[in-house]
């Protein structure tokens, strides 16, 4: 079921023909200010905007739009620079509708819409470019390049929202780390094997980090020789850490003390 709209057309006979009206406004950039639009919300109180002439030359007819003197100023939008003008004399270039069928409604709560009229001309409005008018349009693009945001220089430290910091806690921790083993120099192959040797002999698993501790070596090189002499667990009770090979150990894993016994 689709959506109907009745129009009231009681007033077709009586209905005037109108001008479709379209400003336009040519300016130095692509960005376009309705600057003639914002003159007239601020005369809407008195009501009167300015005054369409339409004359005779050579046969053809001539319209034009003049804006009240009162709002030339750019003090009428609020605008700081009271000296520029904004352009007063607005000519319309006339055209045909040209096999296009274009027509004005309005409407109301009580009649809902009517019809109030057949477009049979359009045209445009155009300023007349000038002095004032390249002032006027040097002053926007002024305006349109300012910056959003400044910079400014604080006269004592803000204490009420978060202060950023030079640098966190867990870099700090990082530095220090990387710095402490920057400053380990490599020692002997074999002065490091008799160090994880003796380690071992205390305990059957250790972590990375303890064997650092208690060689001094650098990871990288600590962990090259300790993949020659251990077996790094990577799942079960004791993840994460190394233990030596068969053949390095001391002692006898729990499955080779059972095999032992069931030998013997």
């Amino acid at each position: 079921m689709s959506n109907k709209t009745e129009i009231n057309l009681t007033g077709v006979k009586q209905s005037q023909t109108v001008w479709l009206v379209k400003f336009k406004l040519p300016c130095l950039s692509h960005q376009v200010p309705k600057y003639l639009s914002h003159q007239w919300d601020k005369a809407s109180e008195k009501g009167e905007v300015g005054k369409i002439t339409i004359g005779k030359k050579q046969g053809k007819t001539e319209v034009s739009f003049r804006l009240n003197v009162e709002l030339t100023t750019m003090g009428a939008v609020g605008e700081k620079d009271g000296s520029v003008l904004v352009p007063r004399d607005h000519p319309f270039t006339m055209q045909t509708v040209g096999g296009q069928t274009l027509a004005v409604y309005s409407q109301s709560d009580s009649d809902g819409i009517s019809l109030e009229g057949m477009v049979v001309h359009r045209a445009e409005c155009r300023p007349v470019v000038n002095d004032n008018y390249m002032k006027l349009k040097k002053l926007q693009l002024q305006e349109s390049t300012k910056p959003q945001r400044l910079s400014q220089q604080l006269e004592k430290a803000v204490t009420t929202i978060f202060k950023p910091v030079a640098n966190h806690d867990f870099n700090l921790e990082h530095d220090k780390k990387k710095k402490s083993e920057g400053k380990m120099v490599r020692a002997e192959r074999q002065v490091v094997l008799d160090m994880c040797f003796s380690a071992f002999e205390k305990h059957q698993y250790y972590n990375i980090k303890d064997l650092v501790d208690i060689t001094k070596q650098p990871v990288t090189y600590l962990k090259e020789i300790m993949r020659d002499i251990g077996t790094y667990n990577s799942k079960g009770a004791h993840k994460s850490t190394w233990e030596l090979k068969p053949e390095y150990r001391h002692y006898q894993s729990a499955e080779e003390e059972e095999e032992e016994m069931q030998t013997a």
